[in-house]
This record gives structure tokens, sequence and C-alpha cells, in this order.
């Protein structure tokens, strides 16, 4: 899919996921997402109700996507490093 498409949702008129539904949108484990919001990583997350539920915002979660997507020299061209000039410990650089 390309990444200016949105990702498909669960389901029709839904904003906010909880952590089980969250995880398999992102095609992970609840526990990976329990490990990230521990770290502070990952997706941004919050506490609705009066009981804390942890929730995701399901727009925060594909922003979240396209973050890692930007980020990622497979994905972003501009970050690949084998198109950057070779550096020597000296600071140099090669040339042809």
């Amino acid at each position: 899919m390309e990444p200016s498409q949105p990702f498909p949702r669960t389901s029709p008129g839904r904003s906010f996921l909880k952590v089980n539904e969250a995880a398999e949108y992102l095609g992970i484990s609840p526990h990976t997402l329990y490990v990230w919001r521990h770290r502070r990583k990952g997706p941004p997350s919050f506490r609705m109700g009066a009981n804390g539920r942890v929730m995701y915002r399901l727009a925060a979660l594909d922003a979240w996507i396209r973050e890692q997507e930007a980020a990622d020299s497979r994905s972003n061209l501009d970050l690949d490093p084998t198109k950057k000039p070779r550096r020597f410990r000296s600071g140099g650089t090669v040339t042809a």
C-alpha cells in the first residue's frame, strides 16, 4: 500500500482502539504495545475513562506508521546510507 493512502480501518466510524485492537491493527502482539508504552516508545496512547483504559487514536496510529516509514532508509531514499560519500576517520572523503 502506498504511504499516501489511508490505512484500512477496523470498522467504520471508529476513532479509538483498545490495546488488543491496536496491536492487531499494527500486526504485533499486545505485549509489545505494553512494553513500548512502558518504555515511552511506539505509537502515542492515553488513558480514557474512569477506569483509565489504555486507548490508541486511530489517526495517531496511522501517523506513527508514516513516521516509521519516513525514518527507514529502505523506504526513504533520501536516508539511504549507500548514497552518501565515504568518510575516513580523519574526516576526509573518498575522491574518484
